[in-house]
C-alpha cells in the first residue's frame, strides 16, 4: 500500500514544479523580469507547493485577496532536494523548527471541488536564510497559471470538473531519494 504522505509533483529529469499565489505587483514584476525580484520579500519565509490542487485550495482559485496570480515557479531538482534534506517537519521540537532554515509539513491533499482526501500534500517553507539561493539558484523558470485557473475554477463551479481536469498539471509520485524518507513521517 503506498504511504499517504508522497509527494506529487510535475517534475521531468532536471526540474519540478511547485506553485504560488501572489499578489498581481509581485507576479507582474517576477514575470517581466524572468525571476523573482521586489516587491517579493527576500526578508520572509516563502512557501512552496508542488500540489497544484492544495495551492487552488489555499487560495480560493486565484481570489483570495494577495493571491490573486498563480504561478508556476520550475526549480531544479538538484536544489529542490538541497531544501528537503534541510528541511525540519514542523511537528518537531519547536527549537529544531526556530533554527530550520526550511520547514516542511503535511495537510490533506484537496480534490478539485476542495475536499480533503485521504493523502496528504507536502508543503515546504524556504526560510529567508535561503531565499536567494532559492530564487537565484534553483529557479529556472516562471509561468503565469492565472487564465488557466480561471478557466479551471468556472469549469468546476459549473459543475463540468471533468473537462477542469484536462486543464490541470499531470502530477505523479516524485521519487524521493532514501536518505529523505524521514520527511515522509509526521510526529
Amino acid at each position: 500500500m503506498a504511504s499517504p504522505y508522497e509527494i506529487r509533483a510535475d517534475y521531468d529529469a532536471r526540474t519540478i514544479v511547485v506553485y504560488q499565489a501572489y499578489a498581481p505587483a509581485i507576479a507582474d514584476a517576477a514575470l517581466r523580469a524572468g525571476r523573482f525580484v521586489e516587491p517579493f520579500s527576500f526578508r520572509r519565509m516563502t512557501w512552496i507547493k508542488p500540489s497544484f490542487l492544495w495551492l487552488m485550495h489555499r487560495s480560493n482559485w486565484a481570489g483570495k485577496s494577495g493571491q490573486e496570480r498563480v504561478l508556476a515557479v520550475r526549480i531544479t531538482r538538484e536544489g529542490w532536494e538541497e531544501a528537503l534534506s534541510r528541511a525540519v517537519l514542523t511537528t518537531a521540537d519547536p527549537a529544531a523548527v526556530a533554527r530550520a532554515a526550511v520547514h516542511v509539513q503535511w495537510d490533506p491533499e484537496r480534490s478539485a471541488r476542495g475536499a480533503a482526501l485521504n493523502h496528504y500534500s507536502i508543503q515546504v517553507g524556504i526560510g529567508r536564510h535561503l531565499i536567494r539561493t532559492f530564487t537565484d539558484e534553483w529557479v529556472v523558470g516562471l509561468t503565469d497559471l492565472t487564465p488557466r485557473v480561471h478557466r479551471a475554477a468556472a469549469l468546476v463551479r459549473s459543475g463540468h470538473t471533468a473537462k477542469a481536469q484536462r486543464l490541470f498539471p499531470s502530477e505523479r509520485v516524485y521519487p524521493l531519494p532514501p536518505a529523505l524518507e524521514g520527511l515522509r513521517t509526521p510526529r
